[in-house]
């Protein structure tokens, strides 16, 4: 909110930051450690109790087609299921095209539109959510409605945003952030926001997949349940997942909740700030690294 009245937000550090717009950390003598007790499993596009699993053992990467490397725990779908043409050999163009135009599964049938992406296309940082939602699919754009507010509250707090700049220029929106690419593991909204099927998120696998090679971002967020299944292949609870820095394809990833899920469980969102120090304190020291 504060960015939109043009106030800036500095970017915290990460060894004492300050607490981001509607997402309060707790005072220092009540904060959690920092690796917190494993938390339960979060279903964040259900109203069921979470459950604590116990952490699945990583499928192994899928194969790469040719022209693409393989993101471990990505499941394309079978052959002939997908627009014709290699995902992997896809450009913006083209592959906004093919998502558009995708029947790979049975989302497709009740999609107002299918939903791509948001935020500059050359940015270092990418937030990966889970599914559209009702107003995503109507707008066709990711984390739209209140929990895409909460989410740029919170990556404006860090200095990030959608409206920020990549590394190739500064838009005038928010020329004082870094952009962020966002983007969703589904690209098409299951009925009910219910939870998506292993199918449906295998036929969006080699989407993101290009979505990632193309962007090439030097960090990533990954926000909810079904973003660090694609992602990571694990389906360990979140709780014991976050607060370290995992890798995807080589490049940092930094697992957190999702913000609907926070709007439903204000007292996770104090880790959630944690989460974004984190992430900021990554890329901060890759870039320091840089330096020399």
């Amino acid at each position: 909110m504060l960015a939109e009245l043009g106030v800036q937000l500095p970017a915290p550090r990460p060894a004492a930051a300050e607490p981001a717009p509607g997402i309060d950390p707790p005072p220092a003598a009540a904060r959690p450690p920092a690796r917190p007790p494993a938390a339960p499993a979060l279903r964040p596009r259900s109203d069921a109790a979470p459950t604590d699993a116990a952490p699945a053992q990583a499928q192994a990467p899928a194969p790469a087609p040719a022209g693409g490397t393989a993101v471990a725990g990505l499941r394309p779908a079978g052959p002939g299921a997908l627009p014709a043409g290699p995902v992997a050999g896809m450009d913006w163009p083209t592959l906004a095209t093919a998502v558009s135009g995708c029947q790979a599964c049975g989302l497709c049938a009740q999609r107002r539109q299918a939903v791509l992406d948001a935020g500059p296309r050359d940015a270092d940082w990418m937030v990966v959510g889970e599914a559209p939602g009702e107003q995503e699919d109507r707008e066709g754009l990711p984390f739209v409605g209140k929990s895409g507010q909460l989410l740029d509250r919170m990556l404006a707090a860090i200095g990030v945003s959608r409206a920020g700049r990549g590394r190739g220029g500064a838009p005038a929106a928010a020329p004082q952030h870094e952009g962020a690419y966002i983007a969703n593991t589904l690209k098409c909204r299951p009925p009910g926001n219910r939870n998506p099927s292993a199918e449906e998120l295998a036929a969006c696998a080699p989407f993101l997949q290009r979505q990632l090679d193309l962007v090439q971002p030097r960090v990533m967020l990954l926000m909810g349940r079904y973003a660090v299944q694609s992602l990571l292949g694990s389906d360990a609870p979140l709780g014991r997942l976050r607060g370290q820095v995992h890798q995807v394809l080589g490049r940092p990833a930094i697992v957190s909740y999702h913000p609907s899920y926070l709007l439903r469980s204000p007292m996770e969102k104090a880790k959630a700030w944690d989460d974004l120090c984190l992430a900021r304190a990554t890329l901060d020291r890759l870039r320091a690294a840089d330096r020399g």
